[in-house]
């Protein structure tokens, strides 16, 4: 089996997240997606507890088998994506490990601790964003373990959800019970 682990923060989980998971299944780059959000020590403005942000995905994944939601980064301190996906490698050793990630992250690979060894031991499954060149950013890597998810995909900001959240505005990008939790939380306020 291929499990796709998509890290990030999550802050708040929103419909492009789900829809790239789904289309990455549908388009058998992955048979299974695991959301892994960053925990509490991850030093980024304007996040909220990672508890919430765990909660979000849970309800957001709801009712989609190949989707789950993994709390790993949040029970331990500041941890590296090479660990948590030699974590997964350790939790499903006959399956093949994927690394989901936008063109963003791919782009900032080799600033990451450990990255040869991702880019060694671990496919990873690229997503374009911001119309960056991702070709040009593979050639770089020099690396075969990374793949093009070629999905019909928007850029969405989790930024300018938090913004548009602040100003009582634009909930269209996120499912109906991920607002509802929002505003039950009184969260981007």
């Amino acid at each position: 089996m291929k499990i796709g682990i998509f890290g990030g923060s999550f802050n708040p989980p929103h419909k492009m997240h789900k829809k790239i998971a789904l289309e990455l299944i549908k388009n058998g780059y992955v048979d299974q997606v695991i959301y892994v959000p960053t925990g509490n020590k991850y030093n980024k403005k304007d996040l909220i507890d990672a508890k919430d942000r765990l909660e979000m995905l849970k309800i957001m994944t709801r009712n989609n088998e190949n989707l789950s939601v993994s709390d790993y980064e949040l029970k331990n301190t500041l941890t590296y994506t090479y660990q948590t996906l030699d974590y997964f490698q350790s939790i499903y050793p006959n399956d093949e490990i994927y690394f989901i990630c936008g063109t963003d992250n791919l782009k900032e690979l080799t600033t990451w601790n450990h990255y040869k060894h991702i880019l060694n031991n671990y496919k990873i499954v690229v997503i374009e964003r911001d119309n960056d060149n991702v070709e040009d950013i593979i050639k770089s890597l020099n690396s075969k373990n990374i793949i093009i998810g070629k999905i019909d995909s928007r850029n969405i900001s989790s930024t300018k959800i938090r913004n548009n959240l602040k100003e009582n505005q634009d909930f269209f990008d996120l499912d109906d019970e991920v607002i509802s939790y929002i505003k039950e939380k009184n969260l981007y306020n």
